[in-house]
């Protein structure tokens, strides 16, 4: 599998790094990316509301036209998703006024071939990322674009065929000039650097996926003799669903992702892997994050894993850097990722666990079952950490403000009348972005409410 990696294509320029960041207006306030600024789900002033509902400390909501997994993200006064719409094919990143929910653009392309995903992960589940000047998102099959602020288009790439059983979930990275994309799962698999300003590409790494014809057993598993042709196949299991993460780690950055069978760092600039690690199971879908020195990473499959990675290493570092792996039980792997906070791992699992591990050891501190309004008691968000406040949302759009401390202490459970959600939160200057399977909605505890948006805006 390492052996196959290779750098193509690579575009070396002297200076990018500074000249990217001068070029940059990304705003302190704003929450550019899924999981935020960071990439690790921090939101760093501490006014967020503790508690609202459907009709209290609500600013706004508006329709949305159809369903969608993706997590809002907010630049100056406007937030932006994006979005399908099954019927008629479209793919889109959606512009709406943060101050009052209305629908000022939608940009995108139409993709009417047939594209496979899982029944509850919608097309477009990626996450639009910006630097407060460009909007670029990721459409699967129907390629990246790259927007304007106006919704004009800059470019667009056609990347190739995504196709997986369960779709795709990976969002673009920016870091300097370059952005960067985790295409897959599936046949066709690959890490890619973009020139942001240009699309064009920097480096490509391949990453080959696990065979069609893989075995059960070959992974540690019991064969499935006589099983029902509806049973999954490894390859339906397996892949990556993550997205990348630029780690600082002495004096260089690391773009680390996650993996089927292990994590790798590359080099920003060119593309070479820095260094590998074994541990995390055949479905990477979770993301990694980061803290305190520490990569964490969650992987599922045949067993569900979780491990700590020191990063700044070189070549296979699961012998020296791999801080610990354990195993976790079933149904209990992580979708989104966690947060790190004062030498602690906070996350929750897909059945409605959240959990306390040690930084250290990784051991487990406590571990409670969140139980909200309604039966869909699971989680597939990240949770947002504000100060020593956790913010966790299940499926349900129940969102549990715990403690971010050893002790476990839920300090409120907020209901907006049990729609279907799987995004994450998203925070910018003391307000909180919800996405459900029906609206977006704009909480904002010591703003006023100026009412509700009852159908999706026209387009201005």
């Amino acid at each position: 599998m390492r052996a196959s990696l290779r750098t193509t294509d690579v575009v070396r320029a002297a200076g990018w790094v500074l000249m990217a960041w001068l070029a940059a207006d990304v705003h302190g306030s704003d929450w550019p990316a899924w999981r935020g600024a960071s990439g690790n789900g921090e939101y760093m002033e501490k006014d967020l509301p503790l508690r609202w509902s459907a009709s209290e400390n609500v600013r706004w909501h508006t329709a949305l036209p159809d369903r969608g997994n993706s997590t809002p993200i907010v630049s100056h006064d406007r937030v932006f998703i994006t979005q399908a719409v099954e019927k008629t094919g479209s793919r889109a990143v959606l512009c709406f006024d943060r101050r009052n929910g209305s629908l000022l653009w939608q940009s995108g392309s139409t993709w009417t071939e047939p594209e496979t995903t899982h029944p509850e992960n919608p097309f477009c589940s990626s996450s639009p990322v910006t630097d407060g000047r460009r909007v670029i998102a990721w459409f699967g099959s129907a390629g990246i674009h790259c927007l304007d602020f106006q919704g004009r288009e800059l470019w667009r790439r056609d990347l190739g065929r995504q196709s997986h059983a369960w779709g795709y979930a990976s969002s673009p990275v920016l870091s300097g000039s370059l952005c960067f994309l985790n295409f897959g799962p599936g046949s066709q698999s690959f890490v890619i650097a973009l020139d942001k300003r240009t699309g064009k590409t920097v480096w490509q790494q391949e990453v080959p996926a696990i065979r069609s014809s893989a075995k059960w057993e070959e992974f540690g598993g019991e064969a499935k003799a006589g099983g029902s042709s509806s049973d999954p196949t490894v390859s339906d299991v397996a892949g990556s669903w993550g997205t990348p993460l630029v780690v600082r780690a002495g004096r260089r950055d690391e773009l680390v992702i996650g993996l089927a069978l292990w994590c790798v760092a590359f080099d920003l600039r060119t593309g070479q892997a820095l260094w590998t690690c074994d541990g995390p199971n055949i479905g990477a879908y979770s993301s990694p994050f980061f803290g305190e020195g520490t990569i964490v990473l969650n992987g599922s499959g045949l067993k569900n894993t979780v491990l700590a990675i020191q990063p700044g290493g070189f070549g296979d570092v699961t012998g020296t850097r791999r801080r610990w792996l354990k195993e976790v039980g079933f149904g209990k792997t992580c979708v989104g990722a966690g947060v790190v906070r004062d030498g602690h791992i906070y996350q929750v699992g897909m059945s409605g666990f959240a959990e306390c591990r040690s930084l250290k050891s990784g051991e487990i501190v406590w571990e409670e079952r969140l139980t909200g309004t309604g039966a869909r008691q699971g989680s597939w968000s990240a949770p947002l950490l504000a100060g020593d406040h956790l913010y966790v949302a299940n499926r349900n759009a129940d969102v549990f403000v715990l403690r971010a401390s050893p002790t476990f202490e839920i300090l409120a459970t907020n209901s907006i009348g049990g729609e279907p959600m799987n995004a994450s939160l998203a925070a910018s200057d003391g307000d909180i972005f919800l996405r459900t399977e029906k609206q977006l909605w704009c909480v904002a505890a010591s703003k006023e409410s100026t009412g509700a948006s009852s159908k999706l805006p026209s387009r201005k």
